[in-house]
């Protein structure tokens, strides 16, 4: 298996952690990167995994549901509030798991799909890192064959 990876850096999203015993729990922001790891078995006929230039469908999925986003997960107690004022104040994006662990796991999700569908299954994802800042970060990795 061939493998490539592709990052797209410094996107400003902001979530709150409602469980969180400490700061967490309240709203608050990082410049969050993706790395997506893609793979394959057999080299396009440029040699390439993935053509980095035509992963614009990534990019305009990750800007139009992330960029100056607001993570809620999905049993967020003041979620529906929340929701309520976004059209005037902020975009909601709502997931089960708005740590970087399950932002990870959300991506490689959206991230596979949209590759198999733009490459006729030839490519397909193998792993998503998410950075939260420049300190923290975590992966979701593909379980076994692909």
């Amino acid at each position: 298996m061939f493998t490539c990876s592709k990052t797209y850096a410094e996107i400003p999203i902001a979530h709150r952690q409602h469980q969180h015993p400490g700061r967490c729990a309240l709203m608050h922001g990082h410049n969050w990167s993706f790395t997506f790891t893609f793979g394959c078995r057999e080299l396009d006929t440029n040699g390439f995994v993935v053509d980095f230039g035509n992963l614009k469908y990534i990019r305009r999925w990750l800007d139009e549901n992330l960029d100056h986003a607001c993570l809620l997960n999905r049993d967020d107690p003041l979620r529906d509030a929340l929701v309520r004022a976004a059209p005037s104040a902020y975009k909601i994006y709502l997931v089960d798991n708005c740590s970087a662990e399950g932002l990870a796991q959300h991506l490689f999700e959206i991230a596979d799909a949209l590759v198999r569908r733009e490459t006729n299954d030839r490519v397909f994802v193998t792993g998503v890192r998410v950075d939260e800042d420049a300190r923290n970060s975590a992966t979701f990795r593909a379980h076994g064959p692909r």
